[in-house]
């Protein structure tokens, strides 16, 4: 949008997906972002404007709106929908090099997860804190204060695929828990929320956008999402024969994410584990806004079965198994009990 102060970005949301409140959790995390001090002096995300009253989040009627400046870069991915591929491997590792240098930026950010709400990512379910690690009274305490997502899992027998799905998965993860540090992350990590230097098959990213599903979970939560989300092909999972997996990117990823913070033995471990079940919140938030919202129980059904369900148990196909394999070779080849940290930018330690 044209401005006589320049062209800004303009976003508007529905106040029950997204009030005031819920605006200003993310744009707070935003503000920190683009003040800390980055390593080529230029901030990787672009900036939350304010109006003359210094507010970032304005409400009009049933409508929210937001004001960013403009990123840098070139939206090579903007007709590119999530769950499908880089358009090159060289682009893959840029985009590890990019999340790696956001986790850097976040940390010290030491604000609580979100509120729950509509359309949000978060890391509770399967979190495991101490106080209380059983994934299916978190599941309940989940459902509770979405009534309408509880009455409809409950239709469902959710009970059911818990015990013989998710339980056996959480198990896997459990054991790694303790050495994931909390940190505020982006959790929507596509390559259409990215922009690049240039048109190029080796361009960089010049910025990260699209903190909407941003929260407090882990480095190795927002990891999993992004190898989720673009590695996978999950639009062709039907197509007999497919092959949706692309090995080469997924090495390109991570790649370029140690490149400036090598993961630890039990960093690897869990990431290979937290990737069958890095879905489920947002896939059930999203069953949530289709029942609640838009009231559709066409797409509560592909949200629950199709996405919440159907992901995690593809890991147990063919090609799932074989990713999973892959994954854990990957991870057999780091060092045990580094128990790392990401350092904050301008500090002497670390790499």
């Amino acid at each position: 949008m044209a401005t006589p102060k320049g062209n800004v970005f303009v976003k508007r949301h529905h106040r029950s997906i997204r009030d005031r409140e819920g605006l200003l959790e993310e744009h707070q995390f935003i503000a920190h972002l683009t003040a800390v001090q980055w390593d080529d002096g230029l901030p990787l995300v672009p900036a939350v404007l304010a109006d003359a009253d210094g507010e970032t989040a304005a409400m009009d009627g049933e409508w929210t709106y937001e004001v960013h400046r403009v990123a840098r870069g070139v939206d090579l991915y903007e007709q590119a929908l999530s769950w499908t591929p880089f358009l090159s491997s060289e682009h893959a590792h840029a985009a590890g090099r990019a999340m790696a240098k956001l986790h850097r930026a976040a940390m010290g950010y030491e604000a609580p997860a979100r509120r729950s709400g509509m359309l949000v990512t978060s890391f509770s379910i399967f979190a495991g804190d101490g106080r209380n690690d059983d994934p299916v009274w978190r599941m309940e305490a989940f459902l509770g204060v979405r009534p309408q997502l509880r009455a409809y899992a409950e239709k469902r027998d959710w009970r059911a695929s818990f015990d013989a799905l998710f339980l056996p998965l959480y198990d896997a993860l459990s054991p790694w828990l303790p050495y994931l540090l909390p940190l505020w992350t982006h959790n929507d990590f596509h390559a259409s929320n990215l922009m690049w230097t240039n048109g190029s098959e080796d361009a960089q990213v010049a910025a990260i956008i699209d903190f909407g599903l941003a929260d407090r979970t882990n480095a190795i939560h927002d990891l999993a999402t992004a190898i989720e989300r673009n590695v996978v092909e999950w639009l062709r999972v039907s197509e007999t024969g497919a092959e949706i997996v692309h090995l080469d990117h997924l090495e390109a990823l991570l790649a370029g994410y140690e490149e400036l913070h090598q993961l630890s033995y039990e960093e690897a471990r869990a990431l290979v584990a937290m990737l069958p079940l890095v879905h489920c919140e947002f896939a059930l938030s999203e069953t949530d806004y289709f029942l609640s919202v838009l009231q559709d129980e066409a797409k509560a059904w592909l949200a629950y079965e199709g996405y919440f369900v159907a992901h995690a148990e593809w890991f147990q196909s063919a090609q799932g198994r074989a990713l999973m394999k892959h994954m854990e070779r990957w991870a057999e080849c780091h060092e045990r009990s580094r128990m790392t940290a990401f350092v904050a930018p301008g500090s002497e330690a670390g790499r």
